[in-house]
């Protein structure tokens, strides 16, 4: 077993660079010379009694430095990786690059990109983290029971009411979802993630339930969304197992259907459930840009399609390279989940 995660780790990173440097490569070809427009910004905030002596070469040399615009493209992505020096205007040379956990600066916002990413990025995760939980604890115990109870009226009427949970747009269900409980009952606030006044007064506890409060009907929302597929999955993985030879042998010793369901046929339909499984929770960090933009909610989904089309490159570049190494770590968690579920399966050949 360890011999092969060190294996499949060594392939993680080989894959990561690989990865990295076709994303360098492409979001360098995008025409953008933040040296340029630094030395611009900087003779245009000059008096104009100074601007005759500018040295315009000498400080877009600085601000080349600044960024790390000189050299080679190569140079430039091994400098971002931070495996190559920065050469600084001063001649000082320093390791700055993202394996020192420098992942460069936001235009927009002209800040260090992990201090700009961490409140949308706590966010997505607060939200999406109870939203997997509670869908979870909802999907697995009814799939479990539709399998049991297939073709009877309660299994029809699960299936009809989770077809209309998968068919109908986020969007959609996020209107009425708002309108019924937000406009009508008048449970909900409409939009937010926390109290406009007084928030900053309030203690831990007290800000933890504000915003419970607050992501109360977006929570509804995202688990009513995923009743659908994910209860349908387990349903027929559910179905595929109690069919199996093993299962009627089981019954036929006289044991329990309880110890039946829950010790043999759930053991053997998890194989294909913990790889939807452990995707959807790592979807927690991806963030869902519909339901953040319908009710209002400061997280990654949407801070990363603003990122784009404000052409905020460091940013986009760095929330790429997490989702990258996001899913190489859960095909990694997976196949070895897989050996743990399923002694037959052999994780190290």
């Amino acid at each position: 077993m360890a011999k092969y995660i060190i294996k499949r780790i060594l392939y993680i990173l080989l894959v990561f660079l690989i990865l990295s440097l076709l994303l360098f490569l492409i979001y360098n070809m995008i025409p953008r010379d933040q040296a340029y427009a630094a030395t611009s910004t900087e003779l245009k905030n000059l008096p104009s009694s100074q601007r005759a002596t500018f040295d315009w070469g000498d400080r877009y040399y600085y601000w080349q430095c600044y960024y790390g615009e000189n050299g080679s493209i190569f140079e430039r992505y091994l400098r971002w990786i931070g495996l190559y020096p920065y050469t600084y205007y001063d001649g000082s040379v320093a390791f700055n690059g993202m394996l020192e956990g420098n992942f460069g600066k936001s235009i927009v916002y002209n800040k260090p990109v992990v201090e700009v990413i961490s409140a949308p990025m706590g966010n997505t995760i607060f939200i999406n983290v109870f939203a997997t939980i509670i869908g979870l604890g909802i999907t697995i115990p009814l799939g479990i029971f539709c399998a049991v109870k297939k073709g009877t009226r309660r299994d029809i009427g699960v299936q009809v009411f989770t077809i209309i949970g998968y068919s109908l747009p986020v969007f959609i269900i996020g209107i009425v979802f708002m309108f019924l409980f937000s406009v009508v009952l008048g449970w909900f606030p409409v939009s937010g993630s926390h109290s406009t006044f007084g928030y900053d007064e309030m203690n831990a506890w007290q800000q933890f339930w504000d915003r419970m409060y607050y992501m109360a009907l977006p929570l509804i929302v995202m688990t009513f969304c995923s009743l659908g597929g994910m209860t349908r999955y387990v349903r027929a993985a559910m179905i595929d197992a109690l069919s199996l030879d093993c299962i009627k042998t089981a019954r036929a010793k006289g044991l329990k259907e309880r110890t039946v369901i829950y010790s043999h046929a759930f053991r053997n339909a998890l194989i294909p459930i913990i790889t939807l499984v452990i995707g959807w929770f790592l979807g927690v960090f991806s963030g869902s840009m519909m339901i953040e933009n319908i009710f209002s909610l400061n997280g990654i989904g949407l801070f990363y399609y603003n990122a784009l089309n404000s052409n905020d490159n460091e940013v986009v570049l760095a929330l790429q390279m997490f989702y990258i190494f996001i899913s190489l770590a859960g095909n990694l968690i997976i196949d070895i989940a897989y050996g743990f579920i399923d002694p037959r399966i052999r994780v190290n050949k």
